[in-house]
């Protein structure tokens, strides 16, 4: 079954009855099977509660403003070349040392941990993460599983945000500016025109920018659920849901004034996302140096 309507996305993510779809419990301990069948993503009832509490302890001890701060920072440092910046920033919060063989593993690990696609790299990537996090041990796999769920939502968040960059920003020669970085995967050489740039977000808002890309296109595009009863797969489509003209007005317009809205993008019900908060000033830190509105 596929639900597009809000309300009954809505409906559906607050009930208990549909949890994710299972996953294989029999990986060989330090490879991509066995962290997903750790993880409280793919896990339900009492023990998707206790590594959801773990989770929630590792946020606790980081601080949003902080995160927002440093990624900025480390995107100017960078001269725009932001890729891997939320990664490492979140990582060091967290406590790894090195930043930079982290964020390859990272980087690796990813490719498989949402699909279930397995392969020796990433496996490999993470027997690495597990090592860097000290062992596996329930809090390590925390740890690991902030880094994974944060590196592809933050980094496709920011480079679709930075496509909604109108005017003469959007179109700077790739040798000029970071938002050369976010299409090409080039690395920049200088800092971009501030007041381009800033002139293009309106307002100066990058916070509204973030936002509204949120809603019209989000990172994670569905999201599926198994009818504990019956077994059948419900598919959620989250780009339509939060494109429901019930509940949003114009829909289809991107529009970076709207503020927050009540997108679910970060989920709802019984497993909203416990880091939206920490996802969103990682985000914006990176935008906000991208496109000149914080001090150097």
């Amino acid at each position: 079954m596929l639900i597009t309507r809000h309300a009954e996305a809505r409906a559906l993510l607050a009930d208990p009855r549909y949890v994710p779809p299972p996953v294989r419990q029999d990986g060989e301990p330090g490879t991509l099977a066995w962290l997903r069948s750790q993880v409280s993503r793919f896990s339900h009832g009492e023990v998707h509660a206790e590594r959801r509490r773990l989770l929630t302890a590792c946020l606790a001890t980081l601080d949003a403003d902080a995160l927002r701060s440093a990624a900025g920072s480390l995107t100017l440092e960078r001269a725009g070349d932001w890729r891997d910046v939320p990664t490492e920033v979140l990582g060091a919060a967290l406590g790894f040392a090195d930043t930079g063989r982290l964020a390859r593993a990272v980087r690796t690990a990813a490719t498989g941990y949402l699909s279930g696609v397995e392969s020796a790299e990433a496996d490999a990537a993470v027997t690495e993460l597990t090592r860097l996090a000290g062992g596996a041990t329930p809090e390590s796999v925390a740890r690991i599983t902030l880094l994974l769920q944060a590196h592809a939502a933050t980094e496709d968040l920011i480079a679709t945000a930075l496509t909604h960059v109108p005017g003469d920003a959007a179109h700077a020669k790739p040798d000029m500016t970071p938002l050369a970085y976010a299409t090409t995967g080039a690395p920049a050489h200088a800092n971009p025109d501030a007041t381009a740039l800033a002139d293009a977000a309106p307002g100066g808002e990058v916070d509204g920018l973030v936002y509204e890309t949120l809603r019209h296109d989000p990172p994670v595009k569905v999201t599926r659920r198994v009818d504990r009863q019956t077994g059948a797969e419900v598919v959620v489509d989250l780009v339509a849901a939060n494109r429901d003209p019930d509940v949003f007005g114009d829909p289809g317009r991107f529009d970076a004034s709207r503020g927050e809205t009540p997108h679910l993008t970060f989920g709802a019900g019984v497993r909203p996302c416990p880091a939206s908060r920490h996802g969103l000033a990682l985000a914006v830190g990176v935008l906000e140096a991208l496109l000149g509105t914080v001090d150097e």
